[in-house]
């Protein structure tokens, strides 16, 4: 099947969940980046980076659960799987790779390893 093809097909649930955590952990990484810089560069309080720092790490921790769920339900393999919890570390990687397990089918059921 061409990778237009499977990235036609809808995406399951699990593919589904994956997507969206995927961007809120991109965002919430680029908003502690921007707290971070408003902090350390301009000086203002610390209260915004504390938020985003909390908001991060909930979003960091939901995206590493939804790796292994949708992992489990899409049958991932062990490389699929490890690179998307690595992409968690750098910052906003999590969401070119995404668009990228998309285009390539893995997010649609019967992905297969």
């Amino acid at each position: 099947m061409s990778a237009a093809a499977e990235s036609a097909r809808p995406l399951e649930l699990a593919g589904k969940a994956f997507v969206a955590i995927a961007v809120v952990e991109a965002v919430t990484w680029a908003a502690l980046l921007v707290g971070m810089g408003l902090k350390y560069g301009v000086g203002t309080r610390a209260h915004g980076v504390w938020m985003l720092g909390w908001l991060h790490g909930a979003a960091f921790l939901a995206y590493l659960a939804t790796c292994f769920l949708a992992g489990a339900r899409l049958r991932w393999s062990l490389w699929r799987l490890l690179l998307a919890v690595l992409a968690a570390i750098p910052p906003l990687a999590t969401w070119p790779l995404e668009r990228w397990y998309r285009r390539r089918g893995w997010l649609s059921p019967a992905a297969g390893p």
